[in-house]
């Protein structure tokens, strides 16, 4: 509530020796600065494509290898998920130079794919471990006797296994849609201003050395958590 108030003051309201919860009058200038001097559109739709591609990635894969660990029982079936754990507990940091290189080198430093491809290398063991115990809970009979009728592996998980997981589906999506909108450490290291700079990226580096514009990094801040509210709207009906 304090940062939508304070979004909508002038600069010498919220600066001042005087506290006042309330704005005098609604000031939208932040609002028009924000928008029209420092690109934050275009920030916006580079967190709107590399969230995108990274949940497509993270689900996608994420949703397939769940199931074949939860159907099938393999040697090193345990250790595996014990794997996923690991590079889940892994100090990021330690990889922020060996992932440099290495997107550098291929030719996707400074691009949606590159970033999205590394935030689905730390998200997919979430994603693989939230659904995997969604698909536990499903008894495995309804897809034998959907198999019975006739109807393939891919096709008894594509018509009663993912269906019946779509409350997991939809809370994993958030989760990591989360996760990929509002990172920051690797956005800063892998991205340019000329390239696909996010909005968290570009948040930080308004604060300037002398000065520090809270009416417009209020705006942004309130921008950045409409999509996530958005989000969550959307899927509220499928967690039900």
């Amino acid at each position: 509530v304090w940062t939508v108030l304070t979004s909508f003051k002038a600069e010498n309201e919220i600066v001042s020796r005087n506290f006042t919860w309330l704005p005098r009058s609604l000031n939208f200038d932040n609002y028009v600065t924000l928008w029209e001097r420092s690109g934050y559109p275009r920030l916006l739709k580079n967190s709107a494509i590399v969230t995108g591609m990274t949940v497509l990635m993270s689900i996608t894969i994420g949703t397939i290898a769940a199931y074949s660990i939860s159907r099938y029982r393999f040697r090193g079936r345990n250790g595996l998920m014990i794997f996923y754990l690991v590079i889940r507990m892994f100090p990021f940091t330690l990889l922020l130079i060996p992932l440099f290189i290495m997107l550098r080198n291929i030719g996707l430093f400074d691009s949606h794919f590159g970033l999205a491809l590394t935030y689905t290398t730390f998200l997919l063991p979430l994603c693989v471990w939230m659904l995997k115990g969604f698909f536990d809970g499903i008894p495995p009979d309804l897809e034998e006797a959907s198999r019975v009728d006739g109807s393939t592996r891919l096709g008894a998980l594509l018509r009663i296994v993912l269906p019946l997981a779509r409350p997991g589906i939809a809370a994993t999506t958030v989760l990591i849609a989360i996760d990929a909108w509002t990172e920051y450490v690797w956005a800063l290291l892998l991205t340019t201003a000329r390239g696909t700079r996010t909005c968290t990226v570009g948040l930080q580096l308004m604060v300037g050395e002398f000065q520090m514009p809270w009416g417009v990094l209020s705006d942004s801040g309130i921008i950045n958590i409409v999509p996530i509210i958005i989000g969550l709207r959307i899927v509220s009906p499928a967690l039900v």
